[in-house]
């Protein structure tokens, strides 16, 4: 019951996204989806069906709207994030770069922080460091819904 999903478009290795996107916006949820900008920040745009995605940065699909800005993020009610792993307290794996630390680092801890995973990449510990940032719950296709017990 989202207003506003902040979200991804998945590369060919992580679960599809795209039909959630597309069905998320069908049933008229404002859909953000980033961009990455040349300092590695994630801007923000809205995602107005599969039309409104262009090829960006990394191989990435990105939308072609105007941009919300890096704090657009901390509109909304729900953040879905890329992981490679995410562990039992909610230390998310990223590939690295640490956009997506920034941009959770926007979001307030009352919204729910999303990673989709495939089975198996949802592991009991992962190192951390001080500028991670946690997510409250993963999804896999199998299992379902976790919520993460160290998670702010």
């Amino acid at each position: 019951m989202a207003g506003t999903v902040a979200a991804y478009v998945s590369l060919a290795s992580e679960p599809d996204t795209q039909g959630l996107l597309f069905a998320l916006w069908k049933r008229g949820t404002y859909v953000l989806l980033p961009r990455v900008l040349p300092d590695g920040e994630l801007d923000w745009a809205s995602y107005e069906g599969p039309d409104s995605l262009t090829p960006g940065k990394f191989g990435l699909l990105e939308p072609t709207e105007p941009a919300r800005g890096v704090e657009a993020i901390a509109s909304a009610d729900v953040v879905l994030v890329p992981a490679l792993a995410v562990d039992r307290t909610g230390v998310r794996l990223g590939r690295g770069g640490g956009s997506y630390d920034r941009a959770l680092a926007r979001v307030s801890p009352a919204v729910l922080s999303v990673a989709l995973l495939y089975e198996g990449e949802l592991v009991d510990t992962l190192p951390c460091e001080p500028h991670d940032q946690r997510v409250r719950a993963a999804v896999t296709p199998e299992s379902g819904l976790h919520l993460l017990r160290g998670a702010n």
